[in-house]
């Protein structure tokens, strides 16, 4: 977390943010194994009419193809 309050911080600095990277906190692993709430976040950038790319760099904490889980249920 270099933040905290990740929707207020999102919406406060969205006129400068042009790419998001994401790692779930704690251990940097895939979307959902953490506490952060991914959902309400993609929910709070669509609200916020943010445009820009969505990348992700997380360490699988398994087998890759078996971390890609996440992606199908945020689709």
């Amino acid at each position: 977390i270099m933040e905290g309050d990740l929707a207020r911080t999102i919406e406060k600095h969205l006129p400068q943010i042009w790419h998001v990277q994401l790692a779930d906190n704690p251990g940097r692993n895939e979307p959902g194994t953490g506490e952060i709430a991914y959902p309400f976040l993609y929910q709070w950038l669509d609200q916020l009419g943010y445009a820009g790319w969505i990348g992700c760099e997380y360490k699988p904490k398994g087998e890759t193809e078996a971390g890609l889980g996440w992606f199908r249920q945020a689709r």
